[in-house]
């Protein structure tokens, strides 16, 4: 028997993907909103003794909310297992407090997904090249995480781009590792950034650690929010004689006009991101190419 597939509200876009692509069933859930702003929610299709995948992002309170409502419901309806798939998780980047008394919100909404009652056959979260590699670590009892990388994705983009000739470069040392992974199973050299802290949160870039004289660079971030990490590398970059500089990243939020500030400052060919936020796919803008994470996911799943 096939899988129930459902979705959250943001995530039609997504699921209507996996349907193409995998073999689920579509789930069916009624959803409206009451003049004070409260949701319904009511599961149409049976799930009793069914094997169910929820396709849904964490990517505000809201959105958090409807996804531990509608998995709770599902499990408490008598599904037989229940998979769920995060393309964004959001908070990530709060993952640990640096102040005192600063809420570490990755973990709290950790736990938040980790109370899910366990279905028959216990839970799985499907996580998507997160910020920090000790988020799955926040996840408890019978809540099983799962991180899946989209590695494939990010090295065949940047080849249909730059050729077999390139840099993958970084914004800065901080992601350099996981960069330099990305380079060597591309065959390609690593790049990331020196900085120099002067004073407080200020830094002068003091060096670019690989030679890019000439060379096509392809910058990747995880997550792209305002842009200006990007442009300040790519800056950094093109004054050591890059020649092309494209930028691909998993996670496109684009908020503040971040698409517009990349693409008006001239430093930058195109931008390639995967569809795992709904920001990304409302834009029209031949400057952003987006690519689906749907066969990664069915793939993962099936």
């Amino acid at each position: 028997m096939k899988k129930l597939l459902f979705h959250t509200t943001d995530y039609t876009y997504l699921a209507n993907k996996m349907l193409d692509c995998g073999d689920f069933e579509n789930g069916e859930v009624e959803v409206n909103f009451f003049s004070d702003e409260e949701r319904y929610q009511r599961i149409i299709t049976s799930v009793e003794d069914r094997n169910v995948v929820i396709v849904g992002g964490t990517i505000n309170d809201q959105a958090t909310l409807e996804l531990f409502d509608l998995a709770s419901s599902i499990v408490s309806c008598g599904a037989n297992s229940l998979s769920l798939v995060v393309p964004y998780y959001g908070y990530s980047t709060m993952e640990r407090s640096v102040l005192p008394g600063e809420i570490v919100t990755a973990k709290t909404r950790a736990r938040l997904l980790s109370s899910i009652p366990r279905s028959n056959k216990g839970n799985k979260i499907y996580l998507f090249d997160l910020h920090t590699e000790g988020i799955p670590h926040y996840f408890e009892g019978h809540l099983y995480p799962i991180h899946v990388y989209c590695k494939d994705i990010v090295i065949d983009t940047a080849k249909d781009y730059a050729g077999d000739d390139f840099v993958m470069a970084s914004t800065d040392s901080g992601r350099a590792k996981w960069v330099e992974s990305l380079a060597n199973d591309a065959g390609v050299n690593a790049a990331f950034i020196l900085k120099r802290r002067i004073k407080g949160d200020h830094t002068e870039v003091s060096a670019v650690n690989a030679d890019v004289e000439g060379k096509k660079v392809v910058i990747y971030d995880d997550m792209i929010r305002s842009g200006g990490s990007i442009i300040n590398a790519a800056r950094t970059y093109k004054q050591a004689g890059a020649s092309d500089i494209y930028v691909i990243t998993t996670h496109g939020l684009f908020i503040n006009n971040g698409l517009d500030k990349l693409k008006s400052s001239g430093l930058i060919r195109k931008v390639i991101c995967t569809d795992t936020h709904k920001n990304a796919i409302n834009i029209q803008d031949d400057f952003l190419e987006v690519r689906s994470i749907a066969p990664l996911i069915c793939q993962h799943i099936h």
